[in-house]
């Protein structure tokens, strides 16, 4: 769904004016939520203050450079575009329209939350919820949200808390997916674009999935997500798209439901930092399974201590103000040793922002 109106870039003006709006559009939205952490903050001061927490200071200087690091996202983001990685209408495909309808029931869950938060109450679902079948290191309420990851309510306002959480550059920094993939999948010249497969794990509300169909509109595309709610908002998301929908399974990523050397490009975006070190390794020996012979594994997640520590008093902060059990191991976990464990080699990294992404292959 487009939020923003963009020109066509054949007329002489239209560039400009098309980068501009989007630089606009993307300032706006790190505004609103820089804006909306200081109401927040300000009324649960109020409200239920919150106990005190060991985090660190951030000073000017720090500031001042995730300044520089946003600015760079959305101008990497706009020349990815320019290239022809996806199409310029995929930076305006924005779904805040949808997320102010969600946005109050942001404030009225915010009391939950708090209260949660300092009672230290991590791992509380309401009756109505089934949790049985699900891994333990799962039933956590991360970010103290109502549910877990396993109730309607959850899936609807799962993406606009992420994208207030980053300043609204949650999905530009997902589209730094896409680069790598459609490199990784020169490997297969031979191979006709409708017969290229991916899969997107822990699929979330599908706003991989989409950018993915944006950008290989042919492409056969499987996702998969532990949450049953989840999987039916992605459901409904990709619904919107014109095209052959996503083929969606609910499983576990430990052992996941297809064939060894299944598919081209296989991808994971926002998982690791939430699991424990030991299912990381399984998980990535999973992706190497399923994936072909000479395939690209893209994995995104946090920054980490070892390329970004300027960052590592966020680092520190980002699990003591939310619940992110397994995040402070993840920061200094050596996931390329994990990778090449796994049988991947030709890794490289990079980092956009506030995320990390690994980029492998399997040997042909």
């Amino acid at each position: 769904m487009q939020t923003l109106p963009f020109l066509p870039l054949d007329l002489p003006f239209a560039a400009p004016l098309t980068k501009l709006a989007y630089q606009t559009f993307g300032q706006s939205k790190n505004v609103f939520g820089i804006a909306h952490r200081e109401w927040s903050n300000r009324v649960r001061q109020i409200v239920d203050p919150p106990q005190q927490q060991k985090t660190s200071n951030i000073d000017d200087q720090m500031l001042a450079m995730l300044q520089a690091r946003f600015d760079q996202l959305l101008e990497t983001d706009w020349e990815d575009a320019q290239q022809g990685i996806y199409p310029t209408s995929l930076l305006f495909d924005n779904p805040w329209d949808e997320f102010f309808s969600f946005y109050p029931a942001v404030w009225l869950d915010a009391p939950k939350t708090w209260r949660r938060s300092n009672q230290r109450r991590y791992q509380e679902f309401s009756e109505s919820i089934d949790t049985n079948g699900f891994p333990k290191y799962y039933l956590q309420n991360f970010h103290h949200q109502s549910d877990g990851y396993l109730s309607e309510t959850s899936a609807n306002l799962y993406d606009l808390q992420v994208e207030l959480l980053f300043g609204g550059t949650a999905d530009a920094m997902r589209r730094r997916v896409l680069a790598p993939i459609k490199q990784g999948l020169q490997r297969f010249n031979d191979i006709l674009p409708q017969h290229t497969r991916m899969v997107d794990i822990a699929c979330g509300t599908g706003r991989t999935l989409k950018m993915l169909r944006a950008a290989f509109p042919q492409a056969s595309l499987h996702g998969t997500d532990l949450s049953p709610a989840y999987l039916r908002k992605a459901n409904q998301l990709l619904s919107q798209n014109p095209g052959e929908l996503p083929q969606l399974l609910q499983a576990n990523a430990e052992t996941l439901p297809y064939q060894d050397n299944q598919f081209h490009a296989v991808t994971s975006v926002f998982l690791f930092h939430e699991l424990p070190a030991v299912v990381r390794q399984t998980i990535i020996n999973e992706c190497f399974r399923i994936a072909k012979p000479k395939g690209v594994f893209v994995l995104c997640d946090s920054v980490q201590v070892s390329d970004s520590p300027e960052m590592e008093a966020f680092m520190k902060n980002f699990p003591a103000v939310f619940h992110e059990p397994y995040y402070r191991h993840y920061s200094t976990d050596n996931l390329e040793e994990r990778l090449q464990q796994a049988g991947f080699t030709d890794i490289h990294t990079e980092v956009h922002f506030m995320s990390k992404y690994w980029v492998a292959h399997k040997p042909a």
